[in-house]
Protein backbone atom coordinates (compact mmCIF):
# COMPACT_ATOMS: atom_id res chain seq x y z
CA UNK A 1 0.00 0.00 0.00
CA UNK A 2 2.94 2.32 0.84
CA UNK A 3 4.90 1.81 -2.20
CA UNK A 4 1.15 2.16 -3.86
CA UNK A 5 0.92 6.14 -2.55
CA UNK A 6 4.44 6.69 -3.42
CA UNK A 7 3.99 5.58 -7.03
CA UNK A 8 0.93 7.67 -7.08
CA UNK A 9 2.97 11.07 -5.41
CA UNK A 10 5.73 10.01 -8.03
CA UNK A 11 3.35 10.16 -10.89
CA UNK A 12 1.31 13.70 -9.73
CA UNK A 13 4.63 15.22 -9.39
CA UNK A 14 6.27 14.81 -12.57
CA UNK A 15 2.42 15.87 -14.26
CA UNK A 16 3.45 19.31 -12.51
CA UNK A 17 6.42 19.60 -13.89
CA UNK A 18 5.63 18.60 -17.33
CA UNK A 19 2.44 20.15 -17.48
CA UNK A 20 2.92 23.67 -19.32
CA UNK A 21 3.01 27.06 -17.65
CA UNK A 22 0.19 28.85 -18.54
CA UNK A 23 -1.71 29.31 -21.60
CA UNK A 24 0.12 28.87 -24.84
CA UNK A 25 0.45 31.98 -27.12
CA UNK A 26 -1.31 31.31 -30.89
CA UNK A 27 -0.90 33.54 -33.62
CA UNK A 28 -2.73 33.89 -36.56
CA UNK A 29 -1.05 34.68 -40.38
CA UNK A 30 -4.06 36.56 -42.18
CA UNK A 31 -3.64 37.62 -45.88
CA UNK A 32 -0.92 40.29 -46.29
CA UNK A 33 -3.74 42.06 -48.57
CA UNK A 34 -6.25 41.90 -45.76
CA UNK A 35 -7.95 44.88 -45.20
CA UNK A 36 -7.05 44.91 -41.32
CA UNK A 37 -3.94 44.14 -42.33
CA UNK A 38 -3.32 46.93 -44.58
CA UNK A 39 -4.28 49.38 -41.75
CA UNK A 40 -1.68 48.26 -39.66
CA UNK A 41 0.98 48.69 -42.55
CA UNK A 42 -0.40 52.38 -43.44
CA UNK A 43 -0.27 53.12 -39.68
CA UNK A 44 2.81 51.97 -39.16
CA UNK A 45 4.26 54.02 -42.81
CA UNK A 46 2.68 57.39 -41.42
CA UNK A 47 5.01 56.76 -38.10
CA UNK A 48 7.40 56.37 -39.64
CA UNK A 49 7.48 59.04 -42.22
CA UNK A 50 6.16 60.99 -39.01
CA UNK A 51 9.99 59.99 -37.13
CA UNK A 52 12.17 61.56 -40.24
CA UNK A 53 14.26 64.36 -40.07
CA UNK A 54 16.05 63.96 -43.48
CA UNK A 55 15.53 63.34 -46.56
CA UNK A 56 12.05 62.44 -48.44
CA UNK A 57 8.61 60.34 -47.33
CA UNK A 58 7.99 57.03 -48.36
CA UNK A 59 5.18 55.14 -49.04
CA UNK A 60 3.65 51.95 -48.73
CA UNK A 61 4.85 49.20 -51.38
CA UNK A 62 4.15 45.73 -50.54
CA UNK A 63 3.86 44.23 -47.25
CA UNK A 64 6.20 40.92 -46.95
CA UNK A 65 4.74 38.99 -43.72
CA UNK A 66 2.45 39.05 -41.21
CA UNK A 67 1.22 37.73 -37.80
CA UNK A 68 -1.20 38.53 -35.36
CA UNK A 69 -0.28 37.89 -31.90
CA UNK A 70 -3.03 38.18 -28.79
CA UNK A 71 -2.08 40.79 -26.42
CA UNK A 72 -2.86 40.39 -22.38
CA UNK A 73 -5.11 42.09 -21.55
CA UNK A 74 -6.41 43.99 -24.20
CA UNK A 75 -5.74 43.95 -28.01
CA UNK A 76 -3.58 42.34 -30.90
CA UNK A 77 -0.36 42.75 -32.24
CA UNK A 78 0.62 42.99 -35.73
CA UNK A 79 3.91 41.84 -36.36
CA UNK A 80 4.89 43.06 -39.79
CA UNK A 81 7.27 43.08 -42.88
CA UNK A 82 6.98 45.76 -44.74
CA UNK A 83 8.56 47.50 -48.44
CA UNK A 84 8.52 51.37 -48.53
CA UNK A 85 9.51 53.25 -51.81
CA UNK A 86 10.75 57.14 -51.83
CA UNK A 87 8.38 59.81 -52.84
CA UNK A 88 9.46 62.97 -54.25
CA UNK A 89 8.29 64.79 -51.04
CA UNK A 90 10.53 66.03 -48.63
CA UNK A 91 10.02 65.55 -45.28
CA UNK A 92 9.23 69.39 -44.54
CA UNK A 93 6.75 69.59 -47.41
CA UNK A 94 3.71 69.70 -45.86
CA UNK A 95 1.90 67.53 -48.73
CA UNK A 96 -0.36 64.80 -47.81
CA UNK A 97 0.91 61.85 -48.28
CA UNK A 98 -1.44 60.49 -50.76
CA UNK A 99 -0.64 63.25 -53.26
CA UNK A 100 2.72 62.51 -53.25
CA UNK A 101 4.33 61.05 -56.31
CA UNK A 102 6.47 57.75 -56.12
CA UNK A 103 9.81 58.31 -57.48
CA UNK A 104 10.39 56.11 -60.49
CA UNK A 105 12.84 53.53 -61.38
CA UNK A 106 14.34 56.15 -63.82
CA UNK A 107 15.23 58.91 -61.20
CA UNK A 108 17.13 56.30 -59.18
CA UNK A 109 14.43 54.78 -57.05
CA UNK A 110 15.15 54.02 -53.24
CA UNK A 111 13.57 51.46 -51.25
CA UNK A 112 12.59 51.17 -47.45
CA UNK A 113 12.99 47.40 -46.07
CA UNK A 114 11.02 47.69 -41.98
CA UNK A 115 10.00 45.71 -39.07
CA UNK A 116 7.06 46.44 -37.22
CA UNK A 117 4.95 45.89 -34.66
CA UNK A 118 1.87 47.72 -34.04
CA UNK A 119 -0.78 47.53 -31.53
CA UNK A 120 -4.48 47.30 -32.39
CA UNK A 121 -6.48 48.25 -29.15
CA UNK A 122 -9.53 49.79 -29.04
CA UNK A 123 -10.13 50.04 -32.97
CA UNK A 124 -7.23 52.50 -32.41
CA UNK A 125 -3.35 51.81 -34.18
CA UNK A 126 -0.16 52.32 -32.39
CA UNK A 127 3.11 51.27 -32.69
CA UNK A 128 5.34 49.79 -30.35
CA UNK A 129 8.34 48.65 -32.22
CA UNK A 130 9.79 49.82 -35.42
CA UNK A 131 13.40 49.04 -37.74
CA UNK A 132 13.80 49.99 -41.19
CA UNK A 133 16.83 50.67 -43.03
CA UNK A 134 17.00 51.63 -46.82
CA UNK A 135 18.87 51.23 -50.58
CA UNK A 136 19.41 52.57 -53.75
CA UNK A 137 17.98 50.59 -56.62
CA UNK A 138 20.73 48.60 -58.29
CA UNK A 139 22.60 50.62 -61.09
CA UNK A 140 22.26 47.66 -63.43
CA UNK A 141 18.78 48.25 -62.67
CA UNK A 142 18.78 51.53 -63.71
CA UNK A 143 20.54 50.99 -66.24
CA UNK A 144 18.12 48.29 -67.92
CA UNK A 145 15.01 51.02 -67.97
CA UNK A 146 16.98 54.39 -69.14
CA UNK A 147 21.02 53.57 -70.02
CA UNK A 148 21.65 57.08 -70.09
CA UNK A 149 19.64 58.03 -66.79
CA UNK A 150 22.05 59.24 -63.96
CA UNK A 151 23.11 57.54 -61.12
CA UNK A 152 22.47 59.07 -57.02
CA UNK A 153 26.12 60.59 -56.24
CA UNK A 154 27.33 61.30 -53.01
CA UNK A 155 26.64 63.39 -50.94
CA UNK A 156 29.78 65.43 -50.13
CA UNK A 157 31.04 65.31 -53.69
CA UNK A 158 32.54 68.36 -54.06
CA UNK A 159 30.63 69.26 -57.62
CA UNK A 160 27.78 68.36 -55.79
CA UNK A 161 28.78 71.00 -52.50
CA UNK A 162 29.53 73.49 -55.07
CA UNK A 163 26.34 73.05 -57.31
CA UNK A 164 24.37 73.46 -53.99
CA UNK A 165 26.05 76.46 -52.84
CA UNK A 166 26.38 78.40 -56.05
CA UNK A 167 22.03 77.33 -56.17
CA UNK A 168 21.56 78.56 -53.22
CA UNK A 169 23.19 82.18 -53.42
CA UNK A 170 21.29 82.38 -57.02
CA UNK A 171 18.01 81.79 -55.14
CA UNK A 172 19.32 84.63 -52.09
CA UNK A 173 20.23 87.17 -54.48
CA UNK A 174 16.78 86.85 -56.67
CA UNK A 175 14.93 86.83 -53.04
CA UNK A 176 13.70 89.68 -51.92
CA UNK A 177 12.31 88.77 -48.23
CA UNK A 178 14.17 86.39 -45.64
CA UNK A 179 17.56 85.33 -46.16
CA UNK A 180 17.75 81.42 -46.25
CA UNK A 181 20.54 78.99 -44.93
CA UNK A 182 21.21 75.57 -46.32
CA UNK A 183 19.35 72.57 -44.28
CA UNK A 184 20.52 69.84 -45.69
CA UNK A 185 21.81 68.09 -49.36
CA UNK A 186 18.87 65.69 -50.08
CA UNK A 187 19.98 64.61 -53.10
CA UNK A 188 22.46 64.84 -56.04
CA UNK A 189 23.11 63.41 -60.12
CA UNK A 190 26.08 64.08 -62.20
CA UNK A 191 25.27 64.25 -65.70
CA UNK A 192 27.98 63.59 -68.47
CA UNK A 193 26.17 65.39 -71.07
CA UNK A 194 25.87 68.12 -70.98
CA UNK A 195 28.32 67.92 -68.05
CA UNK A 196 25.75 69.17 -65.34
CA UNK A 197 25.01 68.52 -61.57
CA UNK A 198 21.68 68.03 -60.64
CA UNK A 199 20.66 68.89 -56.75
CA UNK A 200 18.02 69.08 -54.36
CA UNK A 201 18.08 70.61 -51.24
CA UNK A 202 16.27 71.90 -48.03
CA UNK A 203 16.55 75.35 -46.68
CA UNK A 204 15.48 77.51 -43.61
CA UNK A 205 14.98 81.80 -43.07
CA UNK A 206 16.84 83.41 -40.90
CA UNK A 207 15.86 86.94 -39.09
CA UNK A 208 18.18 88.12 -42.01
CA UNK A 209 17.31 90.13 -44.98
CA UNK A 210 18.42 88.60 -47.89
CA UNK A 211 19.74 92.34 -49.76
CA UNK A 212 21.52 93.07 -46.76
CA UNK A 213 23.28 90.02 -45.65
CA UNK A 214 26.53 91.76 -44.44
CA UNK A 215 27.72 88.17 -42.47
CA UNK A 216 25.59 85.07 -42.82
CA UNK A 217 26.91 83.68 -39.91
CA UNK A 218 25.44 86.11 -37.58
CA UNK A 219 21.83 85.20 -39.43
CA UNK A 220 19.37 83.00 -36.92
CA UNK A 221 16.87 80.82 -37.91
CA UNK A 222 13.66 81.74 -37.20
CA UNK A 223 11.71 80.85 -33.78
CA UNK A 224 8.74 79.51 -36.30
CA UNK A 225 10.77 77.96 -38.71
CA UNK A 226 9.92 78.15 -42.25
CA UNK A 227 11.42 75.75 -44.89
CA UNK A 228 12.02 75.48 -48.24
CA UNK A 229 13.08 72.88 -50.55
CA UNK A 230 14.93 73.55 -53.72
CA UNK A 231 16.11 71.96 -57.19
CA UNK A 232 18.87 72.86 -59.40
CA UNK A 233 20.72 72.00 -61.93
CA UNK A 234 24.29 73.97 -62.54
CA UNK A 235 25.65 73.25 -65.64
CA UNK A 236 29.06 73.62 -66.76
CA UNK A 237 30.10 76.20 -69.73
CA UNK A 238 32.46 77.43 -71.47
CA UNK A 239 34.08 80.33 -69.34
CA UNK A 240 32.00 79.89 -66.33
CA UNK A 241 28.82 78.01 -65.46
CA UNK A 242 24.76 77.89 -65.77
CA UNK A 243 22.69 77.95 -62.47
CA UNK A 244 19.08 77.34 -62.92
CA UNK A 245 17.10 76.76 -59.34
CA UNK A 246 13.39 76.57 -58.17
CA UNK A 247 12.50 76.61 -54.57
CA UNK A 248 8.86 76.38 -52.82
CA UNK A 249 9.11 77.86 -49.36
CA UNK A 250 6.83 76.65 -47.02
CA UNK A 251 4.33 78.10 -44.72
CA UNK A 252 6.08 78.71 -41.23
CA UNK A 253 5.63 76.20 -38.49
CA UNK A 254 4.82 77.09 -35.31
CA UNK A 255 7.51 76.65 -32.61
CA UNK A 256 7.25 73.55 -30.57
CA UNK A 257 5.91 73.33 -27.37
CA UNK A 258 8.61 72.05 -24.85
CA UNK A 259 7.70 68.31 -23.79
CA UNK A 260 6.40 68.08 -20.36
CA UNK A 261 6.69 65.07 -17.77
CA UNK A 262 4.71 62.03 -18.61
CA UNK A 263 1.97 61.58 -16.16
CA UNK A 264 2.85 58.06 -14.22
CA UNK A 265 -0.71 56.65 -14.62
CA UNK A 266 -1.26 56.79 -18.34
CA UNK A 267 -0.29 54.14 -20.66
CA UNK A 268 2.66 54.73 -22.64
CA UNK A 269 0.53 53.32 -25.85
CA UNK A 270 -1.93 55.77 -25.89
CA UNK A 271 -2.43 56.90 -29.33
CA UNK A 272 -1.54 60.38 -30.23
CA UNK A 273 -1.12 62.40 -33.67
CA UNK A 274 2.70 62.17 -34.44
CA UNK A 275 4.51 65.39 -34.90
CA UNK A 276 5.66 66.99 -37.79
CA UNK A 277 9.91 66.55 -38.26
CA UNK A 278 11.79 69.33 -36.51
CA UNK A 279 14.79 70.88 -37.32
CA UNK A 280 17.80 69.77 -35.59
CA UNK A 281 18.93 72.63 -33.14
CA UNK A 282 21.72 74.41 -33.38
CA UNK A 283 23.37 74.47 -30.16
CA UNK A 284 23.12 71.09 -27.78
CA UNK A 285 20.41 69.27 -28.30
CA UNK A 286 18.11 67.91 -25.74
CA UNK A 287 18.81 64.63 -23.77
CA UNK A 288 15.41 63.21 -25.23
CA UNK A 289 11.83 64.01 -26.18
CA UNK A 290 8.80 61.79 -25.73
CA UNK A 291 7.29 61.34 -29.07
CA UNK A 292 4.09 59.02 -29.31
CA UNK A 293 4.87 55.37 -27.66
CA UNK A 294 8.55 56.08 -27.98
CA UNK A 295 11.43 57.95 -26.55
CA UNK A 296 13.34 59.96 -29.02
CA UNK A 297 16.77 60.37 -27.81
CA UNK A 298 19.38 62.92 -29.23
CA UNK A 299 21.37 60.88 -32.13
CA UNK A 300 24.60 61.44 -34.85
CA UNK A 301 23.49 62.60 -38.38
CA UNK A 302 24.38 59.83 -40.77
CA UNK A 303 27.90 58.65 -42.17
CA UNK A 304 29.11 60.94 -44.44
CA UNK A 305 29.54 59.64 -48.51
CA UNK A 306 26.06 58.67 -48.62
CA UNK A 307 23.73 58.83 -51.52
CA UNK A 308 20.97 59.30 -49.57
CA UNK A 309 19.82 59.56 -45.75
CA UNK A 310 19.18 55.96 -45.19
CA UNK A 311 16.24 55.06 -43.09
CA UNK A 312 18.34 53.18 -40.15
CA UNK A 313 18.74 56.82 -38.70
CA UNK A 314 15.21 57.38 -38.39
CA UNK A 315 14.90 55.35 -34.94
CA UNK A 316 18.25 56.04 -33.57
CA UNK A 317 18.24 56.08 -29.98
CA UNK A 318 14.45 55.16 -30.32
CA UNK A 319 12.91 52.80 -27.64
CA UNK A 320 10.29 50.22 -27.66
CA UNK A 321 7.96 50.98 -25.17
CA UNK A 322 6.40 46.93 -24.96
CA UNK A 323 8.44 46.64 -21.77
CA UNK A 324 6.61 49.60 -19.67
CA UNK A 325 2.93 48.68 -21.12
CA UNK A 326 2.58 45.45 -19.09
CA UNK A 327 2.81 43.82 -23.07
CA UNK A 328 2.52 40.17 -22.96
CA UNK A 329 3.75 39.35 -26.35
CA UNK A 330 6.92 36.86 -26.85
CA UNK A 331 7.04 36.05 -30.19
CA UNK A 332 10.21 33.53 -29.09
CA UNK A 333 8.45 31.01 -27.40
CA UNK A 334 7.44 28.27 -30.07
CA UNK A 335 3.58 29.19 -30.03
CA UNK A 336 0.94 27.11 -31.95
CA UNK A 337 -0.17 28.62 -35.62
CA UNK A 338 -3.88 29.25 -36.67
CA UNK A 339 -4.65 29.73 -39.98
CA UNK A 340 -7.51 31.65 -40.47
CA UNK A 341 -10.56 29.73 -42.66
CA UNK A 342 -8.34 26.45 -42.77
CA UNK A 343 -8.60 24.79 -39.43
CA UNK A 344 -10.16 21.48 -38.94
CA UNK A 345 -9.78 21.03 -43.35
CA UNK A 346 -9.23 17.70 -44.23
CA UNK A 347 -6.08 17.30 -47.04
CA UNK A 348 -2.97 19.69 -47.01
CA UNK A 349 -3.01 23.08 -45.72
CA UNK A 350 -3.10 25.97 -47.99
CA UNK A 351 -0.90 28.92 -46.70
CA UNK A 352 -2.42 32.34 -46.85
CA UNK A 353 -0.97 34.65 -49.63
CA UNK A 354 2.04 36.94 -48.56
CA UNK A 355 4.03 38.43 -49.66
CA UNK A 356 0.83 40.99 -50.78
CA UNK A 357 0.67 42.84 -54.16
CA UNK A 358 3.22 45.21 -55.07
CA UNK A 359 1.56 48.61 -55.41
CA UNK A 360 4.28 50.92 -57.61
CA UNK A 361 6.93 48.49 -58.35
CA UNK A 362 9.41 45.93 -56.94
CA UNK A 363 13.06 47.39 -56.70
Amino acid sequence: MKSLILLVCLAQLWGCHSAPHGPQLTYSQPNCDDPETEQAALAAVDYLNSHLQQGYKHVLNQIDKVKVWPRRPFGVIFELGVDTLESTCHVFDPTALANCTVRQVAEHAVEGDCDFRVLKQDGQFSVVFAKCDSSPDSAEDVRKVCPQCPLLAQLNDTRVVHAVEAALAAFNVQNNGSYFQLVETSRAQLVPLPPSTRVEFAIAATDCVAKEVADPAKCNLLAEKQYGFCKATVTEKLGGEEVAVTCTVFQPQPAAPQPQPADPTMSVLVAVDPPGPAFPPAGPPAAAMVVGPMVVAARPGPPLHRTHYDLRHAFSGVASAESASGEAFHPGKAPGVTQPGVAGAVGPMVLPPCPGRVRHFKV
